[in-house]
């Protein structure tokens, strides 16, 4: 089994982009499922309801989430009527969506679960706690668990992925939108990135036009920001396991 997970989409024009391009690769290399990342996918941050359908018609199995996901209001009854797209589980219960699903995958279940950081980020329910709840009550539902942990420091995202070691067979982490170079099978079998890269415009500061991040460093004056628009990629990671056991054999970086 494969399964590909792509990086945070910044912009419409990533969108347009990986739509060109997902379905030839997952065709090319046979990808049972495809995670998407998408709270940054529309203009301003966030997610529109059209953006989410278009990021879903481009090849995504299910758009995973993060900070800025609620931000467009018109997503928010797709998150709570949608079983593709999942938010961070470790907010609270009360707001729109939810943390996991469980997708098809050539006939086996995959439980999708989506968390965010706490390290320099919001005051959320703990991560640990959160995925350990998750998996208690999906036992027996599953075959196969992925996570996408949205966060600001490599050490809790590696944390996370060592707590969970051969109990989550695939785990990445999302929102810096740098690619690492750390990809690898830890001892008990999960395979692991501590960050996937961004799906957009690399002539850029993290997808904002150069000089809008330049002015605002240097001048410390409120400044707008601007999606940039060239050297568009598809950044990501593909995982390549023995569904029988569960074992990731490999992790290979992807940039189309």
């Amino acid at each position: 089994m494969k399964i590909l997970a792509i990086g945070d989409v910044v912009g419409p024009a990533a969108i347009e982009y990986m739509s060109k391009k997902l379905r030839n690769f997952v065709s090319a290399e046979r990808v049972s499922l495809t995670l998407v990342n998408g709270e940054n996918a529309s203009v301003g941050n966030g997610l529109t309801r059209a953006d989410a359908i278009a990021i879903l018609d481009a090849g995504a199995d299910v758009i995973t989430g993060g900070n800025h996901i609620w931000q467009k209001k018109d997503l928010r009854d797709f998150l709570d009527t949608s079983e593709r797209i999942i938010r961070p589980a470790n907010y609270p219960s009360a707001n729109p969506g939810n943390g996991y699903t469980i997708a098809d995958a050539d006939g086996y279940r995959v439980l999708v679960m989506n968390v965010m950081g706490v390290i320099y980020g919001d005051s959320l329910a703990d991560p640990f706690e959160t995925v350990e709840r998750i998996l208690k009550r999906e036992e027996g539902n599953y075959d196969i668990a992925t996570l996408d942990i949205h966060a600001e420091t490599t050490s809790e995202k590696y944390a996370l992925a060592r707590y969970f070691d051969g109990r989550i067979n695939v785990i990445y982490g999302t929102h810096t939108h740098i690619p690492t170079a750390d990809e690898q099978v830890l001892p008990k079998g999960t395979g692991y990135i501590t960050d996937l890269g961004m799906t957009g415009p690399h002539d850029s500061i993290l997808g904002v036009k150069s000089e809008c991040i330049i002015h605002k460093l240097t001048t410390k004056l409120p400044t707008k920001f601007e999606i940039a628009e060239n050297d568009l990629r598809v950044n990501g990671a593909l995982f390549e396991l023995d569904p029988s056991t569960g074992r990731v054999n490999k992790v290979t970086r992807v940039t189309l």
